[in-house]
């Protein structure tokens, strides 16, 4: 019988890591060290970053993203290009996210982005700083978070460079009918309102982690439809205010 037990138990941890190996996301699991900076990195990877590498210069931020040491949560080229959109971008009750820069603009009266140049380096500044947090953390170095048990599994609150603040936590799934013992998945959420901690998250799970540039973390976040900064209407208003200038292209 204890024979017949040790069986079972082996059979049930070689499930688990056929498991762990089928849907395991984790950068950890190839070489994660990329022997070169973090702006070396996002250049290097023309997809799906080079759009990203470009707001970096356009931001004034290429020192920072070369020398400093951070984590940095990656979005996307696709992020970007959603945000700034066109004119034929419009919201509908069918699809009530498909809102644009551009096309708030152009309903507003105003000029539309043609370059990303015509865009104030300090509000690149101010969305790049959103994905930014000091200290180099790897997804080890996260408390577990669980969405339907924050009050047992909160994950932790950390301030941006912006100093607003986001839940940064690892998912622990299940596997085999059995909780927390699957393949683990760091996620990110931008609180938009600290005075309500807990409410209206912009959660944005982790496609792969533990990137390690020379200098710094990187964390690519999941392609899933998110504007830059989470919020159209917030990056629309900064724009409208501080107006387009003309491009140098």
């Amino acid at each position: 019988m204890k024979k017949l037990m040790m069986i079972c138990a082996a059979l049930l941890l070689l499930l688990n890591a056929c498991k762990r190996d089928e849907y395991y996301i984790d950068g950890g699991r190839a070489n994660p060290d990329y022997q070169g900076s973090m702006l070396q990195y996002l250049k290097d990877k023309k997809v799906p970053f080079d759009t990203v590498a470009q707001i970096v210069k356009l931001a004034g931020m290429e020192d920072q993203f070369s020398k400093e040491d951070f984590t940095f949560f990656a979005f996307d080229d696709d992020v970007i290009k959603r945000t700034i959109g066109d004119i034929h971008t419009f919201e509908t009750k069918k699809n009530p996210r498909l809102l644009s820069l551009n096309q708030m603009l152009y309903e507003a009266g105003k000029d539309t982005v043609k370059t990303l140049d015509q865009i104030s380096p300090q509000i690149w500044r101010k969305y790049l700083q959103r994905y930014m947090f000091k200290g180099v953390n790897a997804l080890k170095d996260y408390p577990q978070i669980d969405m339907d048990l924050k009050s047992i599994y909160p994950g932790a609150l950390h301030y941006d460079y912006n100093n607003d603040v986001s839940n940064i936590g690892v998912v622990y799934n299940s596997a085999n009918g059995i909780k927390y013992i699957g393949y683990r998945q760091l996620v990110f959420s931008y609180i938009p309102d600290i005075s309500k901690p807990n409410d209206n998250w912009y959660i944005s799970y982790i496609a792969s982690s533990d990137i390690k540039p020379t200098n710094g973390m990187v964390h690519s976040l999941r392609y899933q439809g998110a504007y830059l900064g989470f919020s159209i209407y917030e990056f629309f208003n900064d724009v409208y205010n501080t107006g387009l200038t003309p491009s140098n292209k």
